[in-house]
């Protein structure tokens, strides 16, 4: 194919969190400030490396309690790549909308991947769980990326919340674990159909963010889906 003629339409942002305001003027900030020699591709690529570092403290977090500070570090770093990357583009005017969709969401996608299986290999979460996490993220994800697509919407946030609330919730949930032992080493117990459940903390944690992004699919799903049915409505009788 020869130049530069195929064109993507840029998606429209929305983005209603609870902390979107706050962290617009932060990532604003940032970007305002960054060396020259940093550009976008860079600071994803920081992203992915906050992403190892999350998966390697949840997976050692068997060995000692503390590498869940290496985890904390990781979502500091991950939300500074994967934050800024878009910001930074956008403040020097430097975007590309076909390359950067792919790439950026492309690696997003693995990075959670990798932070999902490490969480899964730690003590802290039944393994099951955090792939049953992980999908309904994916899900969640596919989700987004074909509304961009349809609607030239892309939404960041759904009731409230957005990658960076839940960030914040997973350093907050990681102090608590590190400092306060009787709520690590806490299990609810209950017989299920004849077997036997054990639930850590972050096993409910789990189960409260599989059945908030579960709730929230299903229900953009039917308001969406009417919404595609009358503009693209049955042929003949």
């Amino acid at each position: 194919m020869e130049g530069s003629s195929y064109k993507v339409r840029q998606s429209q942002r929305i983005q209603t969190s609870i902390l979107s305001k706050a962290e617009k003027k932060a990532l604003n900030w940032l970007a305002a400030r960054q060396p020259d020699w940093v550009t976008s591709d860079m600071l994803t690529a920081v992203g992915c490396v906050g992403a190892v570092l999350i998966a390697l403290g949840y997976a050692l977090s068997g060995i000692n309690i503390n590498f869940l500070w290496l985890s904390t570090l990781g979502l500091l770093v991950n939300w500074y790549g994967d934050s800024l990357d878009g910001t930074l583009a956008r403040y020097r005017d430097t975007q590309r909308p076909t390359y950067g969709f792919f790439v950026d969401h492309m690696i997003d996608c693995m990075s959670e991947v990798v932070m999902f299986v490490g969480l899964g290999l730690s003590p802290l979460i039944h393994f099951n769980l955090a792939m049953l996490a992980l999908v309904c993220y994916l899900l969640m994800s596919i989700y987004v990326y074909i509304t961009a697509h349809l609607k030239g919407q892309f939404k960041l946030s759904y009731a409230k919340l957005g990658p960076t609330e839940l960030r914040a919730v997973a350093a907050l949930v990681n102090t608590i674990l590190i400092y306060v032992a009787s709520i690590r080493e806490f299990a609810l117990r209950f017989s299920l159909f004849g077997h036997n459940v054990s639930l850590t903390l972050l096993d409910l944690v789990a189960v409260a963010i599989i059945l908030i992004l579960l709730v929230s699919l299903v229900v953009n799903f039917f308001k969406d889906a009417k919404e595609y049915a009358k503009l693209d409505p049955k042929k003949g009788k």
